[in-house]
């Protein structure tokens, strides 16, 4: 396990990062994570890009071009690939390999719901996607070798893509700012800012990227929400209308009151409502990872046996879980389902989801409570939660 640096930020407490550069400009931290080491070599990530459920992507820049492939990709294309100008990437790392999940932790200063995935690439010599724009949060640390960031940080910067290769490609890039990377080295940078990376030697990047919800997405999930309440529909209605002076048009009359039927509708949302929307969004399961129930389920007395033995509770790697409060009771939202919890469901649900592991012993002021055993018994059985100990390794 990595033990988790102190440097992360440069100096930065997480409050000054938050309120200095989130989502507001670059930040270089030298050594922000001193004698990091990257847990994998890459036989084991070209392994894992063999796998058909694994998602990658092999990009080569040639005399003809730049080339993409997908995933999964044939050991053959492994043994005929150059000695330069390649790179492989993997998606959800922290997934497929939960010991990566403690590059993770170090970055719990911001709420696990807005985390995506841990992207790692490796590079031969001159390897490079291509210069790009992101639309989210990314951390960029320097895993092993050295790679070349280079970026345009000038308002106004030029955002046109390239059409003519299988790549969001910038049409023209001018770099600001340019810095070699060295292991442990990292560069922050937020929404919406070009840059370019090129490996200078074999190098691999730990890519943290950080997630946001669309306003189409809560769109979605609220028409969701209104189709699912089993409230009676209100019809349109227009009594006292006018002849129409003409069969297709539609008149003002009826424009308004249509209007106002779905103004009407819409109202009915109070802000918990709309807060409940946004949780259940943002908690939806990531395609790929939804099965993962275990092969035998475990029983009540099991499960206090365990508990009282000091075992250890460990989420799923691909858990999406957020608590809205509603002091002292609330909700919790797994996997966009809801559970309305009771002060004491509540109380065990942030003691349960304040650490990806915790320890039985912490869980056992609610193990005389059937309600709470009943719903932790409930997340176990259905895999977002697993335990851990001598009899379940």
């Amino acid at each position: 396990m990595l033990p988790k640096p102190e440097t992360l930020l440069g100096g930065l407490s997480a409050r000054e990062f938050l309120r200095d550069f989130w989502q507001q400009k670059p930040l270089l931290v030298r050594q922000a994570w001193p004698g990091f080491q990257p847990l994998l070599d890459p036989e084991t990530l070209a392994g894992l890009a063999l796998e058909p459920e694994v998602e990658s992507r092999l990009i080569r820049e040639t005399a003809d071009g730049w080339q993409l492939q997908h995933g999964p990709i044939a050991e053959t294309t492994f043994q005929q690939l150059p000695e330069s100008h390649w790179t492989l990437l993997v998606q959800d790392m922290d997934k497929l390999l939960p010991e990566l999940q403690t590059v993770l932790d170090a970055f719990r200063f911001l709420p696990d719901w807005r985390l995506d995935d841990l992207m790692v690439s490796y590079a031969a010599t001159g390897g490079s996607v291509g210069a790009h724009v992101d639309q989210y949060d990314v951390f960029l640390l320097q895993a092993s070798g050295t790679r070349r960031w280079d970026i345009d940080r000038r308002p106004g910067a030029p955002l046109p893509e390239r059409d003519d290769v299988p790549l969001r490609q910038l049409r023209q890039f001018e770099a600001s700012d340019s810095w070699v990377l060295k292991p442990g080295d990292m560069l922050y940078l937020p929404p919406g800012v070009p840059h370019l990376g090129v490996a200078l030697d074999p190098c691999m990047t730990f890519s943290i990227g950080f997630r946001a919800p669309t306003d189409e997405e809560l769109l979605a999930e609220l028409l969701q929400t209104l189709l699912e309440s089993g409230d009676q529909p209100t019809f349109f209605t227009d009594p006292g209308r006018a002849p129409c002076k003409h069969p297709a048009v539609l008149d003002n009359g009826s424009l308004r009151r249509a209007r106002e039927l779905i103004r009407l509708r819409l109202a009915r949302l109070d802000d918990r409502h709309l807060d409940r929307i946004f949780a259940r969004t943002v908690t939806q399961g990531k395609p790929g990872f939804e099965d993962r129930a275990p092969d035998s389920s475990l029983s009540m007395d099991q499960l206090r046996q365990q508990l009282t033995a000091g075992c250890e509770l460990s989420a799923h790697p691909a858990l999406r879980v957020a608590l809205l409060d509603d002091l002292p009771a609330g909700w919790c939202f797994i996997e966009g389902e809801e559970y309305r919890l009771d002060t004491e469901r509540h109380a065990m649900l942030r003691t349960l989801t304040a650490r990806r592991t915790v320890n039985g012993e912490d869980l056992l002021p609610w193990i005389d409570q059937p309600d709470c055993m009943t719903l932790l018994l409930e997340l176990i059985n259905q895999g977002h939660w697993e335990l851990v100990g001598d009899e379940h390794e």
